[in-house]
């Protein structure tokens, strides 16, 4: 009645979870080094395009660590893996390309307004 893996993937939950976790500090480096050079030159030349593409190998290691995360997960708590990688892979991609187009978003209205518009506390 039940399914029960024989094997859980419990190396594939951490191997995701790792994955995405350097991956995120890999693009949180990148970004920050990408703002800081680009606010010390002129904010008009370096348009946010070629911000992302530079952005994107980071960004693409997240969204497989997150389906990866997501799908072993769900294999733990018994969905069968094609069910599982069927749940995960939409929804972790859904999610990050969401995100994506929300940096993208957020990228192009701080070269119109500027970086001081982006400070929340003032």
């Amino acid at each position: 009645m039940y399914y029960f893996p024989a094997e859980p993937p419990y190396l594939l939950i951490l191997i995701g979870f790792l994955m995405a976790l350097t991956s995120g500090f890999a693009l949180s480096g990148t970004l920050k080094v990408m703002v800081q050079q680009w606010s010390t030159d002129s904010a008009e030349n370096s348009p946010p395009p070629s911000l992302l593409r530079q952005l994107f190998v980071p960004f693409l290691g997240i969204t497989a660590g997150v389906c990866l995360f997501l799908s072993s997960g769900l294999e733990i708590f018994g969905f069968p893996s094609v069910l599982a990688l069927g749940v995960g892979l939409p929804l972790s991609l859904l999610t990050c390309l969401l995100v994506w187009l929300q940096l993208g978003s957020m990228l192009s209205f701080a070269q119109r307004q500027g970086m001081r518009s982006l400070d929340l506390d003032s």
